[in-house]
């Protein structure tokens, strides 16, 4: 097996996620609990990776620290050739506003407002007019399918249609990458097929980079690269499915 900076030179795309030696640890009383041991990983632009791993694996660590929701203790972590662990906490706030889309397995919406109005919430942090961030929040709606649906509140909606409004609230800035951690987990098999198939085609079309964790072999199907964590080490690099 290659590593993984060598098989992204093979596949001559350049990588938007940069890892060398990452590290993450945790101070629980008097223990210090490292999550993280050392992780190198590439993510080239307009990939789709699914992390797998048993429960404590730190999968969803390392979603976290992508997503500038977490620092790492150790180690580089570069986005687009930004040493994002660098930046101040207010910096980073900007970044991820504009960067990085969020979905959750929890949906996450306000319920005492419409689709349309959970879509715009994003968007209430930029200077935005109020009509620009309706025009925006409508193109969302309907890229998500959910175009006739944007007066409903989440209580109206499915939960496959309330994850469409999440990843619709996630798309509104035209972030660059999208942090997906069980994005499926509440739904059943025929929904959530339906949303990893929006997902594939965010990706394939429109050339969203997404890390997405998973426990579900059947969703990570839907990915280019399956990359699999074990006890805060990586087992296999993105060129295996």
């Amino acid at each position: 097996m290659g590593t993984a900076s060598n098989l992204r030179a093979a596949d001559g795309l350049r990588a938007l996620v940069e890892i060398r030696g990452l590290t993450k640890a945790y101070v629980r009383g008097k223990q210090v609990v490292e999550v993280l041991h050392g992780i190198d990983l590439d993510i080239p632009e307009g990939d789709f990776v699914a992390l797998m791993g048993p429960s404590g694996s730190g999968k969803t660590t390392l979603l976290n620290l992508i997503g500038g929701l977490d620092s790492p203790s150790g180690g580089v972590l570069m986005i687009d050739g930004d040493r994002i662990e660098e930046h101040s906490s207010d910096e980073l706030a900007a970044w991820r506003a504009a960067t990085v889309g969020f979905i959750f397995q929890s949906y996450n919406l306000m319920p005492v407002l419409s689709a349309q109005r959970n879509v715009e919430l994003p968007l209430l942090l930029t200077d935005m007019t109020s009509s620009e961030r309706a025009r925006r929040a409508s193109v969302a709606l309907e890229l998500v399918g959910l175009g006739d649906r944007a007066t409903h509140k989440p209580n109206e909606l499915s939960g496959g249609q309330q994850q469409r409004v999440a990843i619709a609230r996630a798309l509104v800035s035209d972030p660059r990458i999208l942090i997906c951690d069980e994005p499926t987990g509440d739904l059943d098999r025929k929904t959530a097929d339906e949303v990893l198939t929006l997902l594939q085609k965010l990706n394939q079309d429109f050339g969203k980079t997404i890390v997405m964790v998973t426990h579900d072999p059947q969703a990570a199907k839907y990915a280019k690269h399956t990359v699999h964590l074990d006890k805060g080490t990586l087992v296999s690099d993105p060129g295996d499915h």
